[in-house]
C-alpha cells in the first residue's frame, strides 16, 4: 500500500488532535474529559505518553514474522476500575505541570515529532511493541483509532472545541467494526458508534434495539 495512503489518516486524526489541544483555554484544562475520572490535563498528559510510545515504537524493529495487525493490535480488556498504578500516576503527573502552557508545550514538542517520524516510517517494516510484531504501517493504523478516541474524549464537555475530521472517523468506525467482527447500525453517526461502541456512553432503548445482538458485547474497552 501506498505510503501516503497509510499514513494519511495517522497524520491527520493526530495533527487535529494537537491542533484541538492547542486551542484549549487555560481554564477549560481543569474541565473533565470524556476518559472517566480524568480531567482535560489529564488526558493532555496521557497524550505526551502515546506520542513517546509512537516514536519508540517506530524506532524499535522486530525480526519475526508478524503476530498481530491494526485490528489484532488491540486487546479488549475489563473497564478501568481505577487501581491501575499508571492511571493513578497520570493525574499526578499532570499536575506537576502546574501552568497548562507546560503541558500544551511538551506535547506539541513530543508530538510533533511522532508526526514526523510516522511521515518517516517504512510501512512495511516490521516494529515490536505490547509484546507483537506488526508492520509500521498496521501500527499506525491502529493509532487511528486511539487519536479519533481521545479526541473526542478531549472535547467530551468542551461544545466550542473542534470536532475529528469526519474522514478519521470514518477509519475509526471501521477499525472498531473490525474489533467488533460486525458494523454498527447505520443509524448510528460515526460518533456515536465510537462513543457507544467503546462505553463512553449509554445507548438509548432506540440505539439498544437497533444494536441487536451486538448490544450484548458492549462495550469494547480496549488495551
Amino acid at each position: 500500500m501506498a505510503h501516503d495512503m497509510v499514513t494519511g489518516d495517522f497524520s491527520r486524526s493526530w495533527s487535529a488532535l494537537l491542533a484541538a489541544v492547542g486551542e484549549v483555554a487555560d481554564e477549560d484544562f481543569d474541565q473533565p474529559s470524556g476518559c472517566r475520572g480524568w480531567l482535560v490535563r489529564d488526558l493532555v498528559c496521557h497524550l505526551v505518553i502515546d506520542a513517546q510510545d509512537v516514536l519508540i515504537t517506530l524506532v524499535t524493529p522486530a525480526d519475526s514474522v508478524p503476530t498481530a495487525d491494526a485490528t489484532t493490535y488491540w486487546d479488549l480488556v475489563e473497564p478501568p476500575s481505577g487501581d491501575d498504578p499508571l492511571d493513578a500516576l497520570i493525574p499526578r503527573l499532570a499536575a506537576a505541570y502546574g501552568d497548562p502552557a507546560l503541558l500544551r508545550f511538551h506535547l506539541d514538542d513530543v508530538g510533533s515529532a511522532a508526526g514526523r517520524a510516522a511521515e518517516l516510517a517504512d510501512p512495511a517494516a516490521l516494529v515490536s511493541t505490547k509484546d507483537k510484531v506488526l508492520t509500521a504501517g498496521d501500527y499506525l493504523r491502529a493509532y487511528v483509532l486511539e487519536w479519533t478516541l481521545h479526541h473526542l474524549d478531549l472535547v467530551a464537555r468542551l461544545p466550542l472545541a473542534p470536532r475529528p475530521p469526519v474522514q478519521t472517523l470514518e477509519a475509526a468506525r471501521t477499525g472498531l467494526e473490525r474489533i467488533a467482527g460486525a458494523p454498527f447500525p447505520a443509524e448510528l453517526s460515526d460518533t456515536d458508534a465510537l462513543l457507544v461502541g467503546t462505553g463512553r456512553r449509554a445507548p438509548t432503548a432506540d440505539e439498544t434495539a437497533a444494536l441487536g445482538g451486538l448490544a450484548a458485547r458492549l462495550p469494547l474497552v480496549l488495551g
